[in-house]
């Protein structure tokens, strides 16, 4: 049965999740908000907000460890499945990836998690330093794509215009108001309900094969919220877009740090358990340098590359099960 309500409250999850991305980006479009700052902030935010509730429930359940394995399982997968599988099924090209800056932020963000985490917890403090170092990437998100979008512009003599609507996930111009309220309405319902229901699963799962909270977190909630971010990746190799790819993984992996354990923080503190600093934070800083090498090298993630993350991955998650 508690399979059952883990994988019941998964799917709710993942559906609420993308109904509240849709309704929050078509409602900012509506009241004028521009596209490029909704791309960057509300749908970043939305797609990340499975793993944020799951979070803050397992702060309310008493089980903090589940939301730091949450995170931490979710960055490894990202970068060793969620690039690993698509790559599989056709190769990311990254000889025009421009993604070199972002990338370099976001190793700047697991230095910074993981030098907090020194501190054995994470506490309100932690949680407004995480929180401002994530304003400060945003901001500098913002300022450096309207640099780019002028420039592109003036070389064009064209007036400066914002990012295509079409390009934003979940846009739809022609969607009409009662779908919009109806969206936001079922993400804001469905989301709580479906982190309560995965967060009281996984504890009841972890107890009755006499595994920590912190292990489930780190394996089937992890690979469970990582999810959307797979499907995001597999139709961006499909579609040779690799810079969508490794974007979408680097963007998710420095909003789960910053974001996430930020706003947890100021909720509760999170005492980071003696594996995690012993093995997790580790094999989740090297599968991110890992990517480092074919962003900064220009090295393309091939079917064999792609099988061997996949492996590593497999590998990682048989180490934390036994």
């Amino acid at each position: 049965m508690d399979l059952l309500l883990a994988a019941v409250g998964l799917v709710l999850l993942l559906l609420a999740g993308d109904a509240l991305v849709r309704g929050a980006v078509n409602l900012s479009l509506r009241v004028g908000i521009p596209a490029l700052f909704v791309s960057l902030t509300i749908v970043a935010f939305g797609t990340s907000a499975p793993e944020l509730l799951i979070s803050l429930s397992a702060i309310h359940e008493g089980v903090p460890g589940l939301a730091l394995g949450n995170v931490i399982g979710s960055n490894t997968a990202n970068v060793l499945l969620v690039m690993g599988i698509p790559a599989m099924i056709t190769a990311l090209h990254v000889v025009d990836n421009s993604t070199r800056a972002s990338y370099l932020q976001m190793i700047a963000a697991t230095a910074l998690f993981i030098g907090l985490a020194f501190f054995g917890s994470f506490t309100w403090v932690s949680g407004l330093i995480l929180l401002a170092a994530l304003a400060a990437m945003l901001g500098h998100a913002v300022y450096a794509a309207r640099c780019h979008k002028r420039d592109a512009n003036a070389l064009q003599n064209a007036p400066l215009e914002d990012v295509d609507i079409e390009d934003l996930e979940g846009a739809d111009p022609d969607l009409p108001w009662w779908k919009i309220i109806a969206f936001l309405i079922a993400g804001l319902i469905g989301l709580p309900i479906g982190a309560e229901l995965l967060v009281n699963a996984s504890t009841n799962i972890a107890r009755d094969f006499g595994v920590s909270e912190t292990v489930i977190g780190l394996t089937l909630v992890a690979i469970g919220t990582s999810l959307p971010e797979l499907a995001t990746t597999v139709m961006a190799a499909l579609r040779k877009q690799a810079d969508v790819a490794f974007g979408n993984v680097i963007g998710s992996n420095m909003f789960n740090l910053l974001g996430i354990i930020g706003v947890s923080s100021l909720v509760g503190n999170l005492p980071v358990e003696p594996e995690l600093m012993h093995f997790d934070i580790w094999i989740m800083l090297a599968s991110s340098l890992l990517l480092g090498v074919f962003v900064l090298k220009r090295i393309n993630i091939t079917r064999i590359w792609g099988a061997i993350f996949t492996a590593l991955y497999v590998v990682y998650v048989v180490s934390v099960l036994i």
